[in-house]
């Protein structure tokens, strides 16, 4: 059997207008589907289901975050900016949520190997407690 998983994510019908958005964002994204109830989507070939349901207080919260690796500061800089575009807010060490209240983390991919070094990772921690968007040269340096 070859069961597909994906996020669902409940909007309050903003679904079509949130895949928009984030399709702009994403290189190699597209709307799949659409009714008045569900738009499907992909971002970077990865599936998405946003759902129009009734105005409710199901909210998203930092519980469940979407990861972008990124090389670059450059890579950084841009999903950082576009996620934050028009109404998003700046969290501590590389989380932001969007104008749609999604939570998302745009982590450089060296991360993990600057915190496999049991010297280094303190003062890699201590840099990136720091931060709001994470600098990569910073983190480097630390």
């Amino acid at each position: 059997m070859n069961q597909e998983i994906y996020p669902c994510l409940w909007f309050n019908n903003e679904a079509k207008a949130a895949a928009v958005f984030y399709c702009a964002i994403f290189k190699n994204s597209r709307i799949t589907y659409e009714s008045p109830m569900v738009v499907n989507f992909e971002l970077n070939g990865k599936k998405f289901m946003g759902l129009n349901g009734r105005p409710a207080e199901f909210k998203f919260n930092e519980s469940a975050s979407f990861v972008v690796s990124c090389d670059t500061q450059e890579e950084i800089d841009f999903y950082w900016d576009k996620l934050l575009h028009d109404g998003g807010k700046e969290d501590q060490c590389g989380w932001l949520k969007d104008k749609y209240g999604v939570s998302w983390q745009v982590v450089p991919t060296i991360l993990g190997k600057l915190m496999s070094d049991p010297q280094k990772a303190p003062r890699v921690v201590n840099a990136f407690m720091k931060m709001k968007k994470f600098e990569i040269e910073k983190l480097i340096n630390a």
